[in-house]
């Protein structure tokens, strides 16, 4: 493997978003063998069985993306004690119609971000390994990453607090090992 597409995308369409400041960063220290593609899920429309046989041209090229990448990214807030209404909808629409799904046999690394204190996104990063498993997706386990008080770590759209971008460079890393692993078959 030459070099490791992975695709990454936020789980919330904010302009200023913890968890795409997280994903640029993620691409800025990614090794030089890990090439990112940020995806921006806005603009998906509202999930609808009936247009899964002709689906908008927004989702056609999210599902081809992910089936192009070797791996994904998600970064996700928490809303209410689990994942964002966004990131379920673009997830069902790339993995539907039944026996579609673009997601399968996908490592994927997962983090997230928030502004609070707390380890905001543990339960919805619990959620989507859920959710990963139904989807026969291979999360990384090791690190797990859940970055607090966000907004004191970012400048111009990127973190740049020395721990935080050392523990993203690590992730990355990680990731691209569990890639080559899991393509390896």
């Amino acid at each position: 493997m030459d070099k490791i597409r992975v695709l990454a995308f936020a789980g919330s369409l904010r302009t200023e978003s913890f968890n795409r400041a997280l994903i640029k960063t993620a691409k800025m220290v990614a090794p030089e063998n890990m090439e990112v593609e940020i995806f921006d899920l806005n603009g998906i429309p509202i999930y609808n069985q009936d247009d899964e046989g002709n689906p908008p041209k927004a989702v056609s090229e999210f599902k081809r993306k992910v089936r192009e990448a070797d791996a994904i990214l998600i970064s996700t807030p928490e809303y209410n004690r689990s994942i964002p209404g966004v990131l379920k909808n673009a997830i069902d629409w790339a993995s539907r119609p039944y026996g579609d799904n673009s997601f399968d046999d996908k490592p994927v690394g997962l983090l997230g971000a928030t502004g609070g204190s707390f380890v905001g996104t543990a339960v919805a990063q619990y959620h989507m390994r859920t959710i990963f498993s139904f989807l026969n997706m291979h999360p990384l386990e090791r690190p797990m990453l859940f970055v607090t008080e966000s907004s004191k770590k970012i400048s111009d759209g990127v973190f740049t607090e020395e721990h935080t971008v050392n523990a993203l460079k690590d992730f990355m890393e990680s990731l691209a090992k569990w890639t080559a692993r899991i393509s390896k078959g």
